[in-house]
């Protein structure tokens, strides 16, 4: 069975549309003469003025490696980043620590470690599965090149960007 909905009756008035287009005309004004006294900001001038102070505490950005307090590197190339990354942005070579180093219980540092920033989505989920805290997201977005080889960043650039982080590594930990 239809069920069958009624349209309401319109007065004469309304069926001229003035009223309507004259409240859609005094809304239009209000804006004009709010951005003309200067009491509405427009535009926000790129290059001078960023985001980054009105950027919510949530914002994921760009990856980078950290290192830790002595400038060793947190990464130990388990590449469950690399594994977990949905566009497959990041590429690891991993390679042996010598048997003669202090830390070669670790087994393995990445000799290589690319991220494509064009194919990268800033999902987070290689923050999240990382076990050493080796990779971040920084708050930035402002990531630009002239060409596709300058957005594969590659270990020297994500280390430089990244910085350093404090806190407990377990790489770098004795008891571990």
């Amino acid at each position: 069975m239809a069920l069958v909905v009624r349209r309401p009756q319109l007065k004469w008035w309304e069926k001229i549309y003035l009223p309507v287009i004259a409240k859609g005309l005094v809304i239009t004004m209000r804006h004009f003469i709010r951005t003309l006294t200067g009491r509405t900001k427009v535009t926000m001038q790129y290059p001078e003025e960023k985001w980054n102070d009105q950027l919510p505490e949530h914002y994921r950005g760009a990856p980078a490696l950290v290192t830790d307090e002595q400038d060793r590197e947190r990464c130990v190339a388990c590449q469950l980043c690399e594994f977990i990354c949905p566009p497959r942005a990041i590429t690891i070579i991993p390679e042996e620590i010598p048997s003669e180093d202090k830390w070669a219980k670790v087994e393995k540092r990445p000799l290589a470690f690319n991220i494509d920033m064009i194919r990268c989505i800033y999902c987070g989920l290689c923050e999240e599965v990382c076990p050493e805290q080796a990779i971040f997201l920084r708050k930035d977005y402002a990531i630009t090149g002239e060409s596709r080889a300058e957005m594969v960043h590659d270990k020297a650039r994500l280390y430089e960007v990244g910085g350093r982080r404090v806190g407990l590594v377990n790489k770098w930990n004795d008891l571990k």
